[in-house]
């Protein structure tokens, strides 16, 4: 929502041969904006009024009128507190990008988000990229967590198991 940073974002994206950029002001705007032009990828502030970035990414992820709940999202903040970070995680965010960027860290993260191949995820409280970016090296079956993996037997009923 900042103009500065738009602007910013504009250029650094333009420098870069990016030219085919949108603007929004504000989530109802992105979202009027993102039903007429395809979108590849969206940048969201954290802090943006009246509706903030992380309410902004789960109004798109989850909003039955989304106009692309999968749209890789990044989100630009200098708050990188590891509960912040989280938070936007557990929002569906695809990627974050730390204030002040730079060129380079845009790119990146940019090209990483849209190459990003992790399936999305729905569960009660969550719908976005799968938030585990690799599997454990002593990964060594169906169950991902040390929690499901119970003892020395297995159930050969239980649906976990099942091909």
């Amino acid at each position: 929502d900042n103009t500065q940073m738009r602007f910013l974002l504009r250029c650094l994206m333009r420098a870069g041969g990016l030219f085919h950029i949108s603007e929004a002001e504000h989530a109802a705007e992105a979202f009027e904006i993102m039903r007429h032009t395809p979108v590849d990828i969206v940048l969201v502030d954290w802090k943006m009024q009246p509706i903030d970035g992380i309410a902004f990414t789960r109004m798109l992820r989850w909003d039955s009128a989304s106009p692309n709940p999968y749209a890789p999202v990044l989100m630009l903040t200098a708050h990188t507190e590891a509960s912040r970070v989280a938070a936007a995680r557990d929002a569906g965010v695809t990627g974050f990008i730390k204030k002040p960027i730079s060129t380079r860290v845009l790119f990146e993260r940019m090209s990483n988000a849209l190459t990003d191949r992790r399936m999305f995820v729905r569960t009660d409280d969550f719908f976005g990229p799968d938030r585990r970016h690799a599997q454990a090296a002593d990964y060594d079956g169906p169950f991902r967590r040390a929690s499901d993996r119970g003892g020395d037997t297995i159930d050969i009923d239980d649906a976990r198991w099942r091909a």
